[in-house]
């Protein structure tokens, strides 16, 4: 039996780990801080080995986008999933450089010579990690306008918007989800009222689907979304999707039951989750196995079930 998720031995497992788990397992699980963890994330383990991979231009692999999973953009995607501290000077530095020099005409964010228009997906994934490292202001502003102005009417959105998409991508309705909630946390106050419905918007866009099914046939749209993967880049996933509408602190709502049942059957006996499955593509390196006990996975899926499933 699991008391709030836990038992003394999974417990003992989550914190064998990395210093970003055990930070999180001590802020999310057991609503306690520990700020000497968290000073010590960028100082040891996989976020001192993503740095120690910095290069003197201060990025990863062959720029922005070059390789994919092992280029700038995705590293620092990853380090900010890591929660390190705040005020990294590499990281600050690579981040102001983004923010002043890789916006297109759309307003978003290009790593692509001569595109006049953005990714949507990718501005997302931008917003989320450059308002954690550094504080929200008026150079994020055109990408808000920019999301604002290309929100699907089924509440989604979708980086094919000008390609004739008529229906909002899950990808990128949660990568836009995401990066819009990490500006307001940390202080974002443009068009905050429009943002806000926005926001509440695309929710319901997901919840129309129960986040994984289709609307017309209730079966999933994707297969691949019930595989749960760590580190999940762009790609959608059912727990990455839970755990954001956790994050918020979003009330139940029966929409939810399919997904969270998927979540509890997943559960094995030992109240761990697997590492399913991982997006093609080298990586600086691996945190976990693939089939193998996942803390990545386990402390999602417990935040997510602290959350819905308060009693359980």
């Amino acid at each position: 039996m699991f008391h709030n998720g836990l038992d003394d031995n999974l417990l003992a497992w989550l914190l064998q780990g990395d210093v970003s788990i055990q930070y999180q397992v001590y802020r999310d699980l057991l609503e306690t801080e520990k700020p000497e963890l968290w000073k010590a994330i960028h100082t040891e383990g996989w976020a001192k080995q993503f740095l120690e991979l910095q290069q003197e231009n201060g990025h990863w692999g062959l720029g922005w986008y070059r390789p994919k999973w092992t280029c700038t953009h995705y590293t620092l995607l990853m380090l900010k999933y890591l929660q390190p501290i705040k005020d990294i000077p590499s990281i600050t530095s690579i981040v102001n450089q983004c923010l002043d020099k890789q916006k297109c005409a759309d307003g978003g964010f290009s790593f692509w010579k001569d595109y006049k228009h953005s990714d949507i997906c990718v501005d997302g994934m931008v917003l989320n990690y450059a308002s954690y490292f550094v504080p929200p202001d008026k150079r994020m502003n055109s990408v808000i306008d920019m999301f604002l102005s290309s929100q699907m009417q089924d509440g989604g959105w979708n980086c094919r918007y000008l390609h004739k998409a008529v229906h909002g991508s899950f990808h990128t309705s949660l990568s836009v989800l995401e990066g819009l909630w990490e500006y307001r946390q940390n202080g974002g106050t443009y068009r905050l009222a429009e943002l806000t419905k926005a926001e509440n918007k695309c929710i319901e866009f997901l919840m129309v689907h129960h986040l994984y099914l289709s609307h017309q046939t209730m079966e999933p749209v994707d297969y691949k979304m019930s595989l749960f993967s760590y580190p999940p880049h762009w790609h959608y996933d059912v727990l990455k999707a839970l755990y954001h509408l956790a994050e918020r602190k979003l009330s139940y709502d029966p929409r939810l039951k399919e997904a969270l049942e998927l979540l509890k059957h997943k559960r094995d006996a030992e109240g761990k989750w697997k590492l399913q499955n991982r997006h093609a593509g080298a990586m600086l390196f691996h945190m976990e196995k693939v089939g193998h006990p996942s803390r990545w996975n386990t402390l999602r899926a417990l935040r997510v079930l602290a959350h819905f499933n308060p009693d359980m």
